[in-house]
């Protein structure tokens, strides 16, 4: 009886690889990505938004056209970079969990700031440009 459990235990010990010792930060480091996933669409949503709202209003100029265009594109330019920044992070983390290593993602979080930041002032420039002009 003693001889099929420690059988087992040799099986499973063989059939573990690097990645299942660390399932917990696996796991963990997915649902990173996913919530820095989300974060993109939602910067791309914004640009979107922005567009959408503004070829609802009655005014149409070519520089409210252009303004809108560009927060539009602007938008889905950084919300592209986002999920290209994440993927590679995630790699990055994976590999890191695996050689039980650890580099602190500062470089990521001051980029999400500053997009973050720069979306919000082109909107504001938007939003008093249009109040400027009715």
């Amino acid at each position: 009886m003693d001889g099929q459990k420690n059988e087992s235990k040799n099986d499973a010990s063989k059939n573990e690889t690097v990645e299942s010792k660390y399932i917990q930060q696996h796991l963990a480091n997915e649902r990173t990505y996913l919530a820095w996933i989300r974060t993109a669409i939602a910067i791309i949503g914004l640009g979107f938004l922005a567009t959408t709202l503004h070829f609802n209003t009655p005014l149409h100029q070519f520089m409210d056209n252009a303004l809108a265009m560009f927060i539009s594109g602007f938008s889905l330019m950084l919300g592209l970079l986002t999920i290209a920044l994440a993927t590679h992070v995630y790699f990055r983390n994976r590999k890191m969990i695996n050689t039980q290593e650890f580099h602190s993602s500062f470089k990521f979080i001051v980029y999400m700031t500053a997009v973050i930041f720069m979306i919000l002032v082109l909107f504001m420039v938007y939003y008093f440009y249009l109040m400027a002009g009715t």
